[in-house]
């Protein structure tokens, strides 16, 4: 079976929720994994599933995206396949930035008059899976299906963040709901077994989609206002009486909405098996060729880490924590459940001496504990950066504590023997 697609993966918001990540980056750029971006991983999942006409739409703070895709992302002459980007892009005809997911799908149709294809699939550019999209695709078709929504079970719980729809045994969704927030038992569905176990009743949009290629232009037209694909084309397209289809995936998913969510996310890739497994011979998860040096390790303790190429550390304790790509770490220095971006460039021996700030990353004798630090920062010696639940959300020029983390912007600087966060648990934490 042939199935002609293209692929739409939307570049996100503002993100405002994953600040100041997002400050001078789009949620797709944000680094995840010590070497990756989130953008890696639907196009990843294309690319293993043989998708490889692939659209990316961005808006704000999109240079470093743009910059990132087109460093990494190269097809030869003869496979057709590409990756390009479409930016939000005022015309004589409408000077309005994209709107909403459908409206930024709508304003990017208009580049896809000369391609040959049947199918659009339209992902996000800030979730955390592994999917088997061609799979996904042959559902759609076999169904016979106007729309297929990728779907996923949760909990009473999480039903109020999500779409949630009701769904037959045939597999098909009679009806739809944007968040809902009341008479959420009218909202179950029937799922198997093992997720009636864990009282995950409600079935939620993944916000992953493949329309019919005439379905999508005559909802568009139809439609000519409409934005959002959840709150008003899904809804629209049932009432409509087309064909809605659901397709039940059972894989790992998290949306990186939330600084908290993108925490623990990087951090559950440290377990011994991982839900997202980077360690995969079929689902490769691709990102920019960096051709770096392995990374130096000097008598460093660590447990359940996961450690980029390129990295210096002399470090007496890595736990639980990621460290990305070029990072320095100094000696008797303690990183636990941490994220560490790394450096976009080495500094030298003269530069490291001659300036009057610490040298790019982190220095020695420091305790670094539920905390994220955005690349190029640099850190004295001594200096504590402790987060806890206990600390109340605040914003200062270096950093801001989000849900009890402490996130250090990018470039920030912290001169030797700086207290950040909840100090008095270094001790009890070293003894």
């Amino acid at each position: 079976m042939v199935i002609k697609m293209v692929c739409m993966i939307l570049g996100g918001g503002v993100g405002s929720r994953l600040y100041p990540l997002t400050a001078v980056r789009s949620k797709p750029a944000v680094p995840i994994g010590g070497k990756y971006r989130l953008i890696d991983i639907p196009i990843s999942n294309c690319l293993n599933s043989g998708v490889k006409r692939m659209f990316v739409l961005t808006q704000f703070n999109s240079a470093s995206l743009n910059q990132h895709i087109k460093n990494t992302y190269h097809f030869d002459l003869f496979s057709h396949g590409f990756v390009d980007i479409l930016a939000a892009e005022q015309t004589r005809n409408n000077d309005n930035w994209y709107e909403g997911t459908a409206d930024a799908v709508r304003k990017g149709m208009k580049h896809l008059i000369n391609h040959d294809y049947d199918y659009i699939l339209i992902l996000s550019g800030d979730q955390l899976y592994q999917m088997d999209l061609e799979a996904f695709a042959k559902y759609h078709v076999q169904s016979e299906a106007d729309l297929t929504v990728a779907t996923i079970p949760v909990t009473s719980k999480d039903a109020p963040g999500f779409g949630i729809m009701k769904v037959n045994k045939g597999g098909y969704i009679d009806s739809f709901v944007e968040k809902p927030k009341e008479n959420l038992d009218a909202w179950k569905s029937e799922v198997p077994n093992k997720y009636a176990k864990q009282n995950k009743h409600f079935l939620a949009s993944m916000g992953i989609y493949i329309f019919s290629k005439k379905v999508i232009k005559k909802l568009f037209a139809d439609m000519p206002d409409a934005t959002d694909f959840g709150k008003q084309f899904i809804p629209a397209a049932i009432d409509g009486g087309l064909t809605v289809a659901s397709y039940p995936y059972e894989g790992y998913w998290e949306d990186i909405g939330t600084v908290s969510s993108y925490f623990q996310a990087n951090l559950a890739l440290t377990d011994n098996i991982p839900d997202f497994n980077l360690f995969d011979n079929q689902n490769i998860v691709y990102t920019r060729p960096r051709l770096l040096a392995p990374s130096k390790i000097f008598g460093t303790r660590f447990k359940k880490a996961v450690v980029a190429e390129g990295c210096i550390i002399h470090a007496a304790e890595v736990e639980r924590a990621v460290i990305g790509i070029r990072s320095r770490i100094g000696e008797d220095s303690i990183i636990r459940n941490a994220i560490v971006f790394g450096n976009d460039s080495y500094e030298t021996i003269v530069e490291m001496t001659q300036n009057n700030i610490p040298p790019m990353g982190i220095g020695n004798n420091c305790h670094i504990e539920n905390a994220i630090i955005d690349k190029d920062c640099r850190i004295g010696n001594n200096v504590v950066l402790m987060g806890h639940p206990s600390l109340e959300d605040h914003e200062t020029e270096q950093y801001c504590i989000n849900n009890g983390i402490i996130v250090l912007k990018k470039g920030a600087v912290l001169p030797d023997n700086s207290q950040i966060g909840f100090v008095g648990m270094r001790a009890k934490n070293q003894s």
